[in-house]
């Protein structure tokens, strides 16, 4: 069995997704089921089939993350420290065509946001700075062609 790098943070979430799961949204599909049953006819009824069908949504999601809860392996990124880029790091880049400044978290792939700034330890750019220090260019493979940036700061926050 793999197991899942992941932060404090992302273990959290995935907590609070699964308890949300069990405590709010099953409960919910239980009463429409139920709620649905009584307009009769089950074989014609719409709102019946629609309730069993998210019933099972909730069910499945509910075995995905409780799967990946227990093979996570979680990673105290505030116990981190050094000049290179590791897991967890939080890397400030500099691109050097556009002068434009960007920073990225390096979490595991059940967590990665790129629009909240946390991008996934397999994606291409944290592949090409893992290991890296403060002041290294990197070359990155983007779908628009190659893209160079320099590495302005590495925290662990």
């Amino acid at each position: 069995m793999d197991k899942f790098p992941m932060t404090r943070a992302g273990f959290e979430k995935l907590e609070a997704d699964i308890k949300h799961l069990k405590s709010v949204e099953r409960p919910a599909v239980i009463q429409a089921i139920a709620t649905a049953r009584e307009h009769g006819d089950l074989s014609e009824n719409a709102e019946y089939h629609a309730a069993k069908e998210r019933q099972s949504w909730i069910e499945g999601q509910v075995l995905d993350l409780e799967d990946k809860h227990s093979r996570a392996q979680v990673i105290d990124v505030a116990k981190l420290s050094g000049p290179d880029v590791k897991f967890g790091a939080t890397v400030t880049l500099i691109d050097e065509d556009t002068e434009e400044e960007k920073t990225y978290q390096i979490v595991g792939e059940l967590e990665a946001d790129a629009k909240a700034g946390k991008i996934s330890i397999s994606s291409p750019i944290a592949r090409a700075l893992i290991g890296k220090e403060e002041g290294d260019s990197v070359e990155v493979a983007a779908p628009g062609g190659a893209r160079v940036y320099e590495i302005a700061k590495v925290a662990y926050v």
